[in-house]
C-alpha cells in the first residue's frame, strides 16, 4: 500500500492460508508496517506462526471465528491496546463448501440450515468487523477497508444461475458494504470501503471446481494478491461504496 504512514498499521481477517496468507506474505515485504493477522484454527494456520517467528516484531496473531460477534469486539479492542489507527484492513473470510456443504445446482438441494451458514459468514460477519472497527478508522490519514467479494455475487451478471446460498451472501455482503460505505462517509471521511473480486485463485475454496476454468484465468495466490493490491492503491475517495475486479474494473451490481 503507497501510503506516507510510518508505520503502516494493517489487518488482515482470514490469514492462516490461501489469499489471506498471501496478502501477510506480501505486506511483510514492506517496510515500516505492523500486521494483524486472524486465524480460526491454529492447527491449520503453521505457516502463519513460521512467518510470526521469523517477523515477531511486525506479525501479530489472534484467533478469531468470524461468527462471533464478541471474538470480533476482542480483536477491536486488542488492536485498540497496540494502536489508535488501522489503515489497511481486509476481509479474506469466506465459504463455498465445506464438507457437506456444496454449492446448489437447483431449488431441491437448498436448505435454510445452509443458507443461514453461508450468510452468517460470507455477509454478516463483514458488517460487524466494519462496526467494531470504525473507532480505528477514526483519523485524519487514507485508509482501505476491503472485502473480498465474487463476481457470483453480481445480480447483473447472474446468466446462469445455481449456487444460491454463495451468490445469495455475496450479494447481500455487496450490499452491506455499499451501506457502510456511506456511514463511513460520515464518521472517517478518509476510509474507501470497497468490495474486490479476486478472480479464481488455485486454493481450497476453488479446487473442487477448476476443470472448467482456462488456464489463464486460474490464477496464483501471489499473482491475486499482486492484482488486489495494485487496486488498493489505485482506489481515491470517489471509488468508496464500489465493486472492483482483479483488473480494476467495476463490476456490476
Amino acid at each position: 500500500m503507497n501510503n506516507p504512514i510510518n508505520p503502516t498499521n494493517a489487518l488482515i481477517i482470514g490469514s492462516s492460508r490461501g489469499i489471506g496468507l498471501g496478502f501477510v506474505k506480501a505486506l511483510l515485504q514492506k517496510p515500516n508496517i505492523n500486521i494483524y493477522a486472524t486465524y480460526r484454527q491454529r492447527n491449520l494456520a503453521t505457516e502463519l506462526f513460521s512467518l510470526k517467528t521469523e517477523y515477531p516484531q511486525q506479525l501479530h496473531c489472534r484467533q478469531l471465528d468470524i461468527t462471533n460477534e464478541e471474538q470480533i469486539s476482542n480483536l477491536s479492542s486488542y488492536i485498540h491496546q497496540k494502536t489508535s489507527q488501522l489503515h489497511l484492513v481486509i476481509n479474506c473470510v469466506g465459504i463455498l463448501h465445506e464438507g457437506s456443504l456444496q454449492p446448489e445446482k437447483s431449488l431441491r438441494q437448498i436448505s435454510s440450515e445452509n443458507l443461514l451458514y453461508y450468510f452468517k459468514i460470507n455477509s454478516i460477519g463483514s458488517v460487524l468487523l466494519a462496526k467494531h472497527l470504525l473507532p480505528l478508522f477514526r483519523h485524519s490519514n487514507k485508509s482501505i477497508l476491503a472485502f473480498l467479494s465474487a463476481k457470483l455475487g453480481s445480480i447483473g451478471d447472474n446468466n446462469l444461475g445455481g449456487w444460491y446460498g454463495y451468490r445469495a451472501s455475496k450479494a447481500a455482503l455487496n450490499m452491506l458494504i455499499r451501506t457502510v460505505s456511506i456511514e463511513y462517509k460520515r464518521l472517517c471521511p478518509q476510509t474507501i470501503v470497497v468490495s474486490l473480486h479476486p478472480g479464481t485463485t488455485d486454493t481450497n475454496l476453488s479446487k473442487p471446481f477448476q476443470q472448467n476454468v482456462p488456464e489463464d484465468k486460474l490464477f496464483t495466490v501471489d499473482l491475486t494478491v499482486n492484482q488486489l493490491l495494485n487496486v488498493i492503491d489505485n482506489l481515491t475517495g470517489e471509488d468508496s461504496g464500489s465493486f472492483f475486479s482483479w483488473d480494476g474494473s467495476r463490476l456490476p451490481w
